[in-house]
């Protein structure tokens, strides 16, 4: 009986106490958790200084000179040699979303026949296409068909061009 009367009076109370190691174990969660929403940023392509980009000049400069400002460019034109580019973007991507571009920018270098710089062309992020599908489905031209009339669809069509007496290859009229 005197055990329950210290219990009522509160002089013995159990108490519950987290380990150091538990505290420890549930900060580097709470810390794994919250380091999941953070933005990741990342770079593509060609890194490039202002100032090299603004030296090349119409006129002046060829080939050989831009390869050594520049560099060698991202890729070269689809029909000839007489067209470089210099690529570059920028994006930022949170968690487990897309990335999405923040920065971008396309150097077009143009050459004539002979090798010399004929224009120097300078995009950003406007030239960026925003794409947003709609479904799961690309609509196309033409009939409409369900599974049953592409099953089913060609019978009796087999066969009809080369039976006899349609005036096919299968016999004689």
């Amino acid at each position: 009986m005197a055990i329950a009367n210290k219990i009522t009076e509160g002089e013995i109370m159990p108490t519950t106490r987290i380990s150091t190691a538990t505290k420890i174990m549930m900060l580097a969660g709470a810390a794994l958790l919250v380091q999941g929403c953070t933005q990741f940023r990342g770079h593509q392509g060609y890194v490039g200084d202002a100032q090299l980009i603004a030296s090349i000049q119409p006129g002046v400069d060829n080939r050989e000179s831009v390869q050594g400002t520049l560099g060698r460019p991202t890729f070269t034109g689809q029909f000839g040699n007489s067209d470089w580019y210099y690529f570059a973007r920028d994006t930022q991507q949170l968690a487990f979303r897309n990335p999405r571009p923040t920065a971008q920018t396309v150097l077009h270098i143009q050459f004539d026949n002979v090798g010399n710089v004929v224009a120097v062309n300078q995009r950003g992020l406007e030239n960026v296409a925003r794409i947003s599908p709609e479904g799961d489905k690309t609509r196309t031209l033409g009939r409409e068909t369900s599974f049953f009339e592409e099953l089913f669809g060609n019978i009796g069509a087999v066969g009809s061009a080369g039976a006899p007496g349609q005036g096919g290859q299968g016999g004689r009229p």
